[in-house]
């Protein structure tokens, strides 16, 4: 509750009035404090009477990409049945408000307001609570409550098609690269039994001791597998443009991924959540790294849940010059320890180029390399030979580049 800077005036010249016709024995002075006093407390009556609302709002759609429209349709009703209310609201939504006209909204009458969401930004814009103002007619006191309720509009990275998908250089035993859907060739990791599981795979001894039925996965070892590597140091993007292309691009590449039904992985060059080597950490896995198909790692880029989408709310990491180069010299070194796959798409920015050596050093451990390079002002310099680099303006230079590449 909050007094205005009239209401303190009249309380503070109702005081004074008080004691000095107390003091001087005025009536007409006592009368005047005891007026002014009976106007703040009328106030302080009107201003704490809480209205009953109910809000509903709906997004429209919830989940859109970078800079598609979005729209939020806001209901209020008073389900009071006596007294109109007569208010000042706002809705908050990202970081503005929008105003919204309920002044003399009657019993039983609702009022509807649509206005459009930001979505120039990734991330999650909540948008709410309603913040309600409720004041006297006489401007001396103003309460302002919260009708609490948020919805959540998912902003994700724009995808850009990409009509290639490189395969490297193996391919599946049966001559397809999308016909082993859970692997089997190489024991990879156990798992719970659910329903419609071969019983052939249910690892008996394992079963025996945890209590309940484990099945064993398996991975086609020779199936063709895509590491994409963003470099997200805040050292290599000069321009924050340039980051968020390179987001897009992650996100078209694991798209792509999807449609051709390859295994993808996502790692990051300076990992949010620090791990033991200081390489990269899988987005949104922590612990035991394993291997993500593709149709879940492109849920992931899309943030079908809230506590999804590590491209939606990844931002760049700000590191000192010698840590910078230390965390890319760990995800090198790491990529090339354990043989992530054949094909490693990098992107990065234009003060990223200068650590393609590190990069196109892992020719040996993957015999396709491509480097997606964003915001520079000029193209690449030769040096990064043997390695298949993309220079782009934005995520849409980068699919028009990826696609005119003839030669992975």
């Amino acid at each position: 509750m909050g007094i205005t800077a009239r209401g303190a005036g009249l309380l503070v010249a109702a005081v004074v009035l008080l004691g000095a016709g107390f003091r001087f024995a005025y009536p007409e002075l006592t009368l005047l404090g005891v007026a002014a006093a009976g106007a703040v407390g009328y106030a302080l009556l009107v201003a704490s009477w809480r209205p009953r609302l109910q809000v509903r709002r709906h997004a429209d759609p919830d989940r859109v990409s970078r800079g598609e429209p979005a729209r939020m349709v806001l209901t209020v009703r008073n389900t009071g049945r006596l007294r109109a209310a007569n208010l000042l609201a706002e809705d908050r939504c990202g970081e503005r408000t929008v105003p919204v006209p309920v002044l003399r909204l009657r019993p039983g009458r609702d009022v509807t307001v649509a206005y459009d969401v930001p979505t120039d930004r990734r991330g999650v814009v909540r948008v709410g609570p309603l913040r309600v103002t409720r004041r006297d007619p006489l401007g001396l006191v103003a309460l302002a409550r919260a009708y609490p309720g948020t919805v959540p509009v998912w902003v994700h990275p724009r995808v850009h098609p990409l009509t290639a998908v490189p395969t490297g250089a193996g391919r599946s035993l049966d001559g397809r690269v999308d016909g082993v859907p859970h692997g089997s060739i190489t024991f990879d990791s156990l798992r719970e039994y659910v329903v419609g599981d071969e019983l052939r795979r249910v690892h008996w001894r394992t079963s025996a001791r945890v209590g309940e039925l484990m099945v064993r996965e398996n991975v086609d070892t020779s199936l063709p597998r895509i590491v994409v590597l963003l470099d997200n140091r805040a050292a290599a993007h000069r321009d924050p443009e340039s980051f968020e292309s390179a987001c897009e691009a992650a996100a078209s590449v694991l798209v792509a991924a999807l449609r051709a039904d390859l295994p993808v992985v996502l790692l990051l060059v300076a990992p949010e959540r620090p791990t033991g080597d200081g390489g990269p950490a899988p987005v949104g896995a922590p612990g035991r790294r394993r291997w993500v198909p593709a149709r879940r790692a492109a849920a992931r880029a899309a943030a079908v849940e809230e506590s999804a989408g590590p491209l939606d709310r990844l931002a760049a990491v700000r590191l000192d010059g010698d840590d910078a180069a230390e965390a890319l010299r760990g995800a090198t070194r790491r990529l090339r320890q354990e043989r992530l796959g054949d094909t490693l798409v990098f992107l990065t920015g234009p003060d990223g180029r200068g650590d393609l050596g590190h990069v196109g050093a892992l020719r040996g451990a993957y015999p396709s390399v491509v480097v997606g390079v964003f915001g520079a002002a000029d193209p690449t310099p030769a040096a990064a030979t043997g390695m298949v680099v993309v220079d782009a303006a934005d995520g849409a230079g980068f699919a028009a580049g990826w696609d005119g590449v003839r030669r992975w």
